[in-house]
């Protein structure tokens, strides 16, 4: 288990920046935006930088 406050999920991009969740799947897609971290199949974690 992680720490989730030093982690947002890629829904929580999205509310944050205006972008769509096919647009930040189609960044990692590309290598343009990597997760740090996997809590499992279908969630991605990023850094918490804000």
């Amino acid at each position: 288990m992680t720490d989730k406050s030093k982690y947002v999920t890629t829904g929580q991009i999205a509310k944050r920046t205006g972008l769509t969740l096919r647009t930040l799947r189609y960044y990692d897609q590309i290598g343009l935006l990597s997760p740090s971290q996997n809590e499992d199949a279908s969630r991605r974690l990023y850094a918490n930088r804000i």
